[in-house]
């Protein structure tokens, strides 16, 4: 019975969408939209994504702007002991359309309301105000029937909670006053949105981007173009070649407006100011420890002591050096948290150098930055795994 009430469904759907009848977002037209898709809750609340299903009530106050009101529910359970749980949302959402004359109409959405969690019984309910914001399209298939995908993000109103809803429904649409038919089309030679009798550089070629009188952009002002502009950041009032690069006379890679140093030989190594470097300059010297934690430890696992012993023998080598010792997190929890837990591995590698092998805790320095410098993707188990690590940087002397 599910499998023929689908096949109808999907037969109604293709005979709506070969319908020539118009698609535009109308005035005064009210609309009803049954969804269903995906809720994926915060990390800290411990509950499993489930299939969230809702409706929607919406008005088009003009065909830009439209407000409505929904309601959702999702039927989910702790990730830890089990548990059904029970979520029941509700909002009131304001919607800006993009295109409302096309049959593909993107927007973004939004809006307050509220989200009631019901625990299984021995446990206290939760209701929370929130705040929801994201986006979507509408695709019409005809002026009454329109396919609508959505995605949010819900924040708690104290930033205690931040949730995601994605989303995929029909939206029908009633009553509202139809548009007035188009203008005829005006001539566009070059096909970049400004008409022939307005444009300025009528051969643009095709897909560049131009200004309101139809000429290619060139947003350093550097008059190269931006698609043929290889230097795009170039400051203003700085000479460039035809590539629209600052010029570089002297060849030693730092442009002839920063260079302090002008007239540098060929081939001879330069500092950040184009001039030559002394024989000897202060280094720093990044050693990776392949030390990797578990999730929320910071406790240093035996068999990573002759990681640590690289770093020591290194300082012991040269006793000047001295190192910063840097923890990394993977991305999973609260970046306020990840920032602690990372300085927490920092300093415990920071005080098993001091404890077992000596080195001067004076030479020593540890600093947490949490999830914001991965080295590998944070979207899978692996890659999360990379992220908790321990990475040295020794500053030392050394030879060019």
């Amino acid at each position: 019975m599910k499998i023929r009430t689908l096949t109808v469904l999907l037969a109604a759907v293709v005979v709506l969408a070969a319908s020539p009848a118009p698609a535009q977002i109308r005035p005064g037209s009210v609309s009803i939209t049954p969804f269903f898709g995906g809720y994926t809750f915060d990390s800290d609340l411990h509950l499993d994504t489930k299939p969230v299903y809702g409706l929607r009530l919406g008005y088009d106050i003009t065909p830009r702007w439209g407000v409505e009101v929904a309601t959702d529910y999702v039927s989910t359970e702790l990730e830890q002991g089990g548990g059904n749980v029970r979520a029941l949302g509700y909002r009131l959402d304001a919607l800006y359309h993009f295109m409302p004359d096309k049959k593909f109409v993107p927007f973004i959405a939004a809006g307050v309301g509220g989200t009631t969690l019901r625990y299984p019984e021995g446990m206290k309910n939760d209701t929370d105000s929130l705040f929801n914001y994201g986006g979507g399209i509408k695709y019409f298939f005809t002026d009454a029937l329109a396919l609508r995908a959505d995605i949010r993000q819900l924040l708690v109103f104290d930033g205690s909670q931040s949730d995601f809803e994605y989303t995929i429904g029909l939206t029908f649409l009633f009553g509202g006053k139809k548009a007035a038919a188009a203008p005829p089309p005006v001539l566009d030679s070059d096909g970049d949105s400004v008409p022939d009798n307005l444009d300025k550089c009528p051969d643009t070629p095709t897909g560049v981007r131009v200004d309101k009188d139809g000429c290619p952009l060139d947003s350093d002002g550097d008059g190269v173009p931006d698609y043929l502009d290889k230097c795009p950041d170039t400051p203003k009032g700085v000479k460039v070649d035809k590539d629209g690069c600052p010029l570089d006379s002297d060849g030693d890679g730092v442009p002839d407006y920063l260079d302090k140093c002008p007239d540098t030989p060929k081939g001879v190594k330069v500092d950040k100011d184009g001039c030559p470097i002394p024989e000897k300059v202060a280094e720093k010297v990044s050693i990776s420890l392949e030390i990797e934690f578990d999730t929320g430890k910071a406790d240093i696992k035996p068999q990573y002591g002759e990681q640590i012993k690289k770093v020591a023998d290194f300082m012991k080598t040269y006793p000047e050096t001295t190192a910063v010792i840097e923890g990394h997190t993977d991305n999973v929890g609260r970046e306020e948290s990840n920032l602690r837990l990372s300085t927490k591995r920092a300093e415990s590698v920071r005080t098993y150098l001091i404890e077992n092998f000596g080195i001067a805790a004076n030479r020593l320095t540890a600093r947490g930055y949490g999830s914001s410098r991965p080295i590998a993707d944070n979207a899978t188990p692996e890659g999360r795994q990379k992220n908790r690590r321990i990475e040295a940087v020794i500053e030392t002397t050394v030879k060019q």
